[in-house]
């Protein structure tokens, strides 16, 4: 069955957005795996105009972390593309995400993204920890725009920074 086209918020507020996020939920995928603890996001400006992605998890007690970077495809900033090929190769078709953000409320401190195909979808919150009603709020959203919520790992927070 066709899904719907994926919505977005209407206008991100780029520099409101940067800093760091932590993962409170995602769906399964095969470069994050599921005994990932502690995951964290953190998202600077460069200085020709692309976000710098700094991602971070505990895996066996050992700090992992990717390097890529994100833009923007359109005027309403919420709707990236994401690559973390090494710099000199991000100029090669068909490497880069989707990276949607489809809900964020109005401090800034919770986000829901996702990929249009409805593949990939993480809760995000400033804080490691988010109150129960929020969380359900969020992910009943997410089931409301068809990705399969059943499946998605709640990440846990040791406690141990990774941002």
């Amino acid at each position: 069955m066709d899904q719907p086209p994926l919505p977005t918020v209407p206008a991100l507020d780029l520099p409101r957005y940067l800093g760091t996020w932590y993962e409170i939920d995602r769906l399964p995928m095969r470069h994050e795996p599921e005994d990932a603890t502690d995951v964290s996001a953190h998202y600077t400006l460069d200085e020709d105009g692309s976000i710098r992605v700094r991602n971070r998890c505990l895996r066996g007690g050992e700090l992992v972390e990717a390097i890529g970077q994100a833009k923007p495809i359109d005027a309403s900033n919420s709707r990236l593309e994401v690559s973390f090929l090494p710099e000199g190769l991000r100029w090669i078709p068909f490497t880069k995400g989707d990276y949607w953000v489809i809900l964020v409320d109005g401090g800034y401190t919770a986000a829901l993204v996702g990929s249009p195909d409805r593949k990939y979808l993480w809760l995000l919150s400033r804080e490691p920890r988010m109150d129960e009603i929020t969380r359900q709020h969020y992910i009943a959203y997410a089931r409301q725009q068809g990705f399969d919520v059943d499946r998605m790992i709640h990440t846990p927070h040791t406690g141990h920074p990774t941002a």
